[in-house]
């Protein structure tokens, strides 16, 4: 008999059962339900929760009331239903003062009723008008005159906070810079998009040492999470047409780091260089090109147990059994780590914590993943599942090796969110060369937003002082160092 023609086995139709149920619960949830993943545990599976167990209703009388008790965190300070919000004291304020209509003379003040309003003026363009007078020396001796301060774009009509302006509205505010041609036109000024693109140009070749310099230091550290984001980019050589490129980027958990790296394509050529130097902790998802750093004996692989957790949640429509049982497990191991924060353990005291409580969970998940691997469909969700964690295994329990290391790389995938939220607006990057523009504005924003640097303030800044900074203190103006050294 041909193979075209061969009868399915039971076996391969109840593997395409389930995947199709699995398919079909994945289209309800993106449809109808949310997309978070948090885990409710249900103490009861079935029809059972619905009422319907016969010999359990028999057993106890049914009421139709219950008691529920629950523990919650007390509120520093209770909120004040319909209160009048407080505005911020470093606001400036703008006296208006009412007199009465009628006549006060002879009448004695006694007080005054203030009534504060929130306003808003749109942002304002002017020009700084450098003058210089001239002066001709004795004797015809020469001219004496002035020297105009150094531009982020030398002989350019935009200035740092111009410049600055542009920059954070693009990768911050996720506005196009056809957008912000309007904007500018409301304000009385036409600028060109293709002007405009020329300042973000120009900001990038002005930034691009302290950019360097950034990439330099974040990959001295020892311990470092990585992950990849699509971005499509337009095409030069197809009109019409984009291509996927990719932001590969590592955030420096301890000092609080992030750096873009812009590579056209999703291969392993881009990690390779830029860890080349790197010793350390390496945390990571499951992607085949970190699988190559196991064979360096100065890098530990990290695993991530929120890509693990997220396959079980995927697979709980089609095996809600199993799937509950990993969940649960995988529950308790983050209430350690909540438990840890909570009481703000230092690392050394997280690594104890672990060893005492987390240790013991894992060991239990292993033997279980062993134990019903052989007992499901490979191809099935639940199967695939187990599969992945078997795989990640070692990867995944190696955050007990020191308390300095995460459970899971979400603090990472939180760095790439502007990048998200970007391609929702702006779609895609003009060039390659726009893409890595895109991923230096992005490492040095988002460093800043870690740090809790105002974006436009410290990027208005650094604008203004990049052209004449000594080269070898270039360190000075990445976003932690300028906190402490230039923040008044």
């Amino acid at each position: 008999m041909k193979t075209a023609d061969r009868q399915p086995t039971y076996e391969e139709l109840l593997a395409e059962v389930l995947l199709l149920r699995q398919e079909l619960a994945q289209l309800r949830r993106q449809l109808f339900g949310q997309r978070r993943e948090r885990f409710i545990p249900s103490e009861s599976g079935g029809q059972l929760t619905l009422g319907l167990d016969v010999e359990g209703a028999s057993a106890a009388p049914v009421s139709d009331r219950e008691e529920i008790t629950y523990s919650r965190r007390k509120p520093a300070k209770a909120p004040t239903p319909h209160a009048r919000q407080t505005l911020p004291a470093h606001l400036p304020r703008k006296e208006i003062i009412i007199e009465p209509t009628e006549d006060v003379s002879g009448c004695k003040k006694i007080g005054e009723e203030i009534t504060e309003e929130l306003e808003y003026e749109p942002g304002k363009l002017y020009v700084n008008r450098y003058i210089r007078p001239k002066y001709a020396k004795a004797g015809d001796e020469g001219v004496l005159i002035g020297l105009l301060p150094s531009r982020p774009i030398e002989k350019g009509m935009a200035g740092p906070g111009l410049i600055g302006h542009v920059l954070i509205s693009k990768f911050v505010d996720h506005l196009p810079l056809y957008r912000q041609c309007r904007q500018f036109k409301r304000l009385g000024v036409e600028i060109a998009e293709s002007t405009l693109g020329g300042w973000v140009k120009g900001g990038y070749e002005s930034l691009l040492p302290l950019y360097e310099a950034h990439g330099r230091k974040i990959f001295k550290s020892g311990y470092l999470m990585a992950d990849e984001t699509p971005i499509q980019v337009l095409d030069s050589e197809k009109k019409g047409s984009s291509h996927r490129g990719y932001f590969w980027v590592y955030l420096d958990v301890l000092e609080k780091e992030v750096y873009f790296d812009y590579r056209p394509t999703r291969g392993r050529d881009g990690p390779q260089e830029m860890l080349s130097d790197f010793r350390g902790f390496l945390q990571c998802d499951g992607y085949k090109i970190y699988d190559g750093y196991k064979k360096r004996e100065d890098i530990t692989l990290v695993g991530c147990f929120a890509h693990a957790r997220r396959k079980f949640v995927e697979a709980a429509g089609s095996d809600r059994q199993r799937s509950e049982w990993m969940l649960k497990r995988i529950q308790e191991l983050y209430l350690i780590e909540r438990q840890a924060k909570d009481q703000s353990l230092s690392y050394a005291a997280r690594h104890e914590l672990r060893q005492a409580k987390a240790l013991p969970i894992l060991k239990e998940i292993k033997v279980w993943l062993n134990g019903h691997y052989p007992q499901v469909l490979p191809k099935s969700p639940v199967g695939q599942a187990i599969s992945y964690s078997l795989q990640q295994w070692p990867k995944l329990e190696n955050y007990l090796l020191d308390g300095r290391l995460e459970i899971d790389n979400n603090l990472v995938e939180n760095a790439i969110r502007p990048v998200a939220l970007g391609r929702k607006n702006y779609l895609f990057a003009g060039s390659h060369d726009g893409a890595k523009r895109a991923a230096l504005t992005y490492s040095l924003v988002v460093t800043a937003k870690l740090h809790e640097v105002e974006p436009f303030e410290y990027m208005k800044d650094i604008l203004s002082r990049i052209a004449d900074y000594p080269q070898l203190q270039i360190d000075d103006l990445l976003p932690g160092n300028w906190k402490h050294k230039f923040k008044s």
